[in-house]
């Protein structure tokens, strides 16, 4: 229920406010029982809070004392904060603000009034007919990848390879050549580390109860600062690389947009263009990576499943195009199973612009609101046997059950890479699949780390044999 008189206050005994000025609008935890879960918060995020979920239900108020601190994970609560009244809701959270650190005040942490114009500069580089040349540029990377796979192999069975890795590398490839006009072959190892590293500082942060001042030079800003400047000098030398290169025929990409003058809003600066390369070099590989070493890892673990795969990808014609996704209704639909399963954006947060009222709970102004797609994912209202793979829930649906399926967002905000990133990781999983094997090694178990985005905890290395 939203939009009606809150319907939650404390019950008899339980505490009236957080601290002296937060009051509490919805049941969670006790400010003890928070401080004895502190080490599990950092170390296990996604447990703590599947904890707090089950225990107290879709709406839950931290006990802290500002700003007000909320998790929602009702479908209906979702669809409040993000697409009802998504102008309520802003940007401006310690998430958003410590990412920044890495990307600037891009499209992905600027709040409306900076992302809207922003956001209108660069659809044309989504725009279905734009996207189609992807597969161009996802076969050239997986034919890089699987020539050095091939390497590894050799004359033997099967070859260790880290495919959290691989995928790394090959979508930092795509996202330079398809986005950007440019072959970063030669840097992806350094950028996919550079990424890592940069997005681990910004997470350790995040977690921090007391910020520490960035100017301080502790060895994290250290790191990040250097980190930092391996993707600036990236991002300088494409530029360099394009403005050298004059303009080009047919439809503009990306850094095309970025670096035209605007009919609404003249030229970026260097500063804008840079934020949002960065942006897009970071948001738009290391996702796309983590949702496929999922999809291979959770394949490996389903002989069912993989076989349906590889039966369906044996049976396209070489090379693999657009038209090819027609043909692989199933990969895509194991592809969204393992997006429902490990969201790559497994925290999306926003701060309330004015008060409002979600599921009957009153939201004060200046409140942080977290929803977990990760929890969303698993709500038994909407998720039957939620914990099992299951791709036929995805097979023969035009829409997923919206907004309990969120792993690109939802509402104006939804990530606007969303149907890039569905072509690029279809076409990559079928391209792999079709050629190699990859099994579990033998008596490993794969956690998961909620940093920025879900990554397979210490990489995902996979027994790679050919078929």
């Amino acid at each position: 229920m939203t939009g009606s008189e809150p319907l939650w206050g404390p019950a008899p005994g339980e505490p009236t406010r957080h601290g002296w000025r937060t009051p509490v609008t919805a049941p969670g935890p006790r400010g003890g029982a928070m401080l004895r879960s502190f080490g599990l918060v950092r170390r296990d995020p996604l447990s703590y809070l599947r904890e707090v979920w089950v225990e107290h239900g879709d709406v839950v108020q931290f006990p802290v004392p500002f700003p007000p601190t909320y998790l929602i994970t009702s479908p209906g609560g979702v669809r409040r904060v993000l697409q009802d009244n998504h102008l309520g809701y802003g940007k401006r959270t310690i998430q958003y603000d410590a990412l920044s650190l890495v990307t600037g005040e891009g499209l992905l942490t600027s709040d409306t009034d900076a992302w809207r114009p922003m956001r209108r500069r660069i659809q044309p580089a989504f725009h279905h007919e734009a996207i189609a040349p992807v597969a161009d540029h996802v076969v050239a990377s997986a034919s890089s990848m699987a020539s050095r796979w091939s390497e590894a192999i050799g004359s033997t069975s099967a070859a260790v390879i880290d495919v959290d890795q691989a995928m790394m590398e090959s979508t930092v490839q795509i996202v330079g050549s398809a986005l950007f006009g440019v072959d970063l072959a030669g840097e992806a190892r350094i950028l996919a580390d550079a990424t890592v590293e940069a997005l681990d500082v910004v997470v350790a942060r995040a977690r921090m109860p007391l910020p520490i001042p960035t100017w301080l030079p502790t060895p994290n800003a250290l790191r990040l600062r250097r980190h930092v400047r391996t993707l600036d000098e990236c991002v300088n030398a494409l530029v360099r690389q394009r403005l050298a290169r004059g303009d080009v025929d047919g439809n503009p990409d990306l850094l095309d947009l970025l670096l035209a003058d605007a009919d609404d809003g003249g030229a970026l600066s260097a500063r804008q263009v840079r934020n949002e390369v960065v942006t897009f070099l970071v948001a738009g590989h290391e996702t796309v990576a983590s949702a496929l070493a999922w999809a291979f890892w959770l394949l490996s673990r389903s002989p069912v499943w993989s076989e349906r795969v590889r039966s369906e990808v044996d049976s396209l014609t070489e090379p693999l195009t657009v038209e090819s996704l027609r043909h692989l209704a199933t990969t895509r639909a194991v592809l969204e199973e393992t997006l429902r399963l490990y969201p790559p954006a497994w925290l999306i947060t926003r701060r309330a612009v004015a008060e409002d009222i979600v599921d009957g709970h009153r939201i004060p102004q200046g409140a942080l609101v977290a929803i977990s797609p990760w929890l969303v994912h698993r709500h038994p209202d909407v998720w039957a046997a939620a914990e099992t793979f299951d791709p036929q829930r995805f097979l023969g649906v035009a829409e997923p059950n919206r907004p309990a399926y969120l792993p690109f967002g939802t509402g104006p905000r939804q990530c606007i890479g969303r149907d890039f990133a569905l072509v690029e990781a279809t076409l990559m999983l079928a391209y792999v699949l079709r050629r190699f094997d990859l099994r579990p090694i033998p008596g490993r178990t794969q956690g998961a780390v909620a940093s920025v985005t879900l990554r397979p905890d210490g990489g995902l290395p996979m027994l790679v044999s050919h078929r």
